[in-house]
């Protein structure tokens, strides 16, 4: 009798979570989105401008950063990643925001434009600033934006073209922070990436590091490898950037004009702050112009007063991991 009711019990519960999962993944489905502004769709909205974005999120730190600059207000609604508590961006909500599932999206007057780089340009062009962030001669906006490009992620997989840009680079590099940062996230929320993430392999390797653990990361043949590779084109990036710098005749990469192309690559060096590797890849000219991007007010707007709880947690155990000596401060011993 009590098989037959367990046995019933099973049943039932796979059959009422097969529902839910049937139900769920129809209004849960995302698909890329076309870049730029999209004026066929309109969102509620209450402000000219709102930014969907999320604290840890390298591009939305770029928006935030370029929205500062420019002095433009806007209502801001942060967005969880898994690494800083939950899929939120797999959430009905967002999805009906952002299709694709991802962030940041800027809205303006309940258009929504999509993609960082298009919302880079987008905000400079609409924003009443006096400070456009974009050069008015054609040569040196084909620089701007030369630098901009070798800084943005590109592609579903990007560490599968880390000599296209830094941007590519990034995610192997912040392996380590993101194994110590998946520490505080209970396993359960990564099972619903498992569900609903259309790219599979990103919420199997939070499952990885969840169950290698910050410690065992170095050691580990394939994250250490992603690690080594992206840290060596890193470099390669970093000294074209700092040739770049010296031949500019100024302060930032165009000159003496701050842009966009500064706004892209600040972002690049705060990851590099957070995932600890700044002392390893930045030269004493590279640590000065870091300098100067940190000493802006926007810099501290968009980056400083947006710290997560998780992301110093996790740069502090690197830190402790490195002081121990084991496989992981071999990856970062040049």
């Amino acid at each position: 009798m009590v098989c037959v009711i367990v046995s019933g019990l099973v049943i039932a519960t796979a059959v009422g979570f097969s529902a839910w999962y049937v139900c769920e993944r129809r209004v849960r489905r995302t698909h890329a989105m076309a870049s730029g502004i999209r004026n066929d769709i309109q969102l509620p909205h209450t402000t000219e401008f709102e930014l969907y974005h999320n604290d840890f999120s390298l591009c939305s730190k770029k928006i935030r950063m370029c929205l500062a600059e420019l002095g433009v207000p806007y209502l801001a609604h942060h967005i969880d990643l898994i690494e800083t508590g939950s899929y939120e961006t797999l959430s009905r909500n967002f999805l009906a925001v952002n299709p694709a599932g991802l962030v940041p999206v800027l809205v303006h007057g309940g258009h929504p434009v999509y993609e960082s780089h298009e919302i880079l340009l987008y905000a400079a062009e609409h924003a009443r600033s006096a400070l456009p962030l974009v050069p008015g001669d054609a040569a040196t906006h084909a620089l701007m934006q030369q630098w901009i490009d070798r800084s943005s992620l590109i592609g579903d997989e990007p560490t599968k073209a880390l000599e296209s840009t830094a941007g590519n680079c990034v995610p192997g590099l912040t392996l380590p922070l993101f194994a110590a940062m998946i520490r505080d996230i209970p396993i359960h929320r990564i099972f619903e990436g498992l569900l609903f993430h259309r790219l599979k392999m990103r919420p199997l390797i939070f499952l990885a590091f969840k169950l290698l653990g910050l410690s065992r990361i170095g050691g580990f043949g394939p994250m250490q490898r992603m690690i080594v590779s992206s840290r060596n084109e890193m470099m390669r990036h970093l000294a074209a950037l700092e040739h770049q710098l010296e031949q500019s005749g100024g302060a930032w990469i165009t000159g003496s004009e701050f842009t966009l192309a500064d706004v892209s690559w600040a972002v690049i060096f705060e990851r590099l702050r957070e995932a600890c590797w700044t002392d390893v890849l930045l030269t004493p000219g590279l640590m000065a112009y870091w300098r100067r991007l940190e000493a802006r007010p926007s810099y501290g707007e968009a980056m400083t007063a947006h710290q997560h709880p998780f992301v110093g947690a996790g740069t502090a155990r690197i830190r402790d991991e490195i002081a121990r000596r084991g496989s992981l401060a071999a990856l970062y011993a040049l």
